[in-house]
């Protein structure tokens, strides 16, 4: 299969890790931005292949883990209204709320639906128009252009029984709060190449001159994250702090400008809660007002039932998407949180590093 195979070749990997091996000289710690990139280093054991000196931890970049407990908790709420058909992406049903989940919702009778595209979302109001449709609109970089187009289409056909509930957030700004926090141990970053692709890497050059940090735009088979750390260790090696893209087959320096268009016509940058992490400025994206009948926390902003506060929790998912821990590390892993009772998103979704170290590593 091309583009795939031989990116998955076991001799050409090896050959990666050694050029590593042969490379490195004193301890480095890197981070994978994408939990789909996570998934790739344990579910193949790329850690193992690497020197003892390369410590690879785990980024924020699962769209699910870092959706926050209060949209849960609005998403949960929504989902109950008999009016509404609630649609969401699969993994978010698991997710827990501050008291129950959206698939207990739906085990109740709410009427929660798992779609693959924000347009599903669009077609069910259309063939529903006696009923509210509202999507969970979530990711990062890579899903918001398909959400942007649904909010589009809706718009074309006068569709006013459809609603978006979004939690989209922006990579870079989480990259910075990483670096500006005492703790960090970041000292190089593999850059999450679906971003990437959407939006380029001309934004990076900042960062990697501003925290003197090398950055390196990678792709997720394993050949393709062992080149990916291979550049970067020859960065720190060198001295050197920049931008490189190992992901040449499918990311350019300005990226999708289509996309990006899309993007900038129908949101605008927000301040945004990440869960586990915290407020991040300019870190979201919300409707721009003039999208507002869209906005089912506005249409709706009269019969959502939420709790007044968030309640704590034992999930250390913050911890582990700062980089400072990982899965093995806490307590709960595997005990009182396994994928048939989470404390938190990152054990029930598939981009989740938790979800990963139990499939594969458990």
């Amino acid at each position: 299969m091309k583009y795939v195979s031989e990116y998955r070749n076991p001799t050409l990997a090896q050959a990666c890790a050694d050029a590593i091996a042969q490379t490195v000289t004193q301890p480095w710690t890197l981070m994978e931005i994408c939990g789909g990139q996570t998934h790739a280093i344990v579910k193949y054991g790329l850690n193992q292949l690497l020197p003892p000196e390369v410590t690879l931890i785990h980024g924020p970049g699962c769209p699910v883990c870092v959706t926050p407990m209060h949209l849960i908790d609005r998403a949960i709420a929504l989902a109950a209204l008999p009016e509404v058909i609630f649609c969401s992406f699969g993994d978010m049903l698991r997710v827990p709320g501050s008291e129950k989940d959206l698939f207990w919702i739906k085990s109740q009778g709410g009427d929660v639906r798992i779609v693959y595209s924000p347009m599903e979302a669009v077609a069910l109001a259309r063939e529903n128009p006696d009923r509210e449709v509202v999507f969970f609109a979530i990711g990062f970089e890579t899903t918001a252009p398909a959400t942007a187009m649904a909010v589009y289409q809706a718009q074309q056909e006068n569709l006013q029984n459809f609603s978006l509930l979004v939690s989209h957030v922006l990579v870079p700004p989480a990259m910075e709060a990483i670096l500006s926090a005492p703790d960090c141990r970041v000292q190089g970053f593999l850059a999450a190449g679906h971003v990437c692709t959407v939006m380029g890497y001309h934004e990076y050059s900042a960062i990697a001159s501003r925290y003197k940090i090398p950055i390196v735009v990678t792709g997720f088979e394993p050949v393709d994250i062992l080149q990916g750390i291979y550049l970067c260790i020859q960065q720190l090696e060198s001295g050197r702090y920049e931008v490189e893209n190992q992901y040449l087959r499918s990311v350019s320096y300005q990226g999708n400008d289509r996309a990006q268009k899309l993007i900038q016509d129908i949101f605008e940058i927000v301040p945004r809660q990440w869960r586990g992490i915290g407020a991040i400025p300019q870190s979201g994206l919300a409707l721009k007002s003039k999208y507002a009948a869209f906005d089912a926390e506005q249409k709706f902003q009269n019969q959502l039932d939420l709790p007044t506060s968030t309640p704590e929790t034992e999930c250390i998912s913050g911890e582990i998407m700062r980089g400072q821990k990982k899965p093995l590390d806490c307590p709960a892993f595997g005990i009182r949180c396994t994928p048939e009772s989470p404390l938190g998103a990152p054990m029930v979704s598939s981009e989740g590093a938790c979800a990963a170290y139990y499939l594969y590593q458990k």
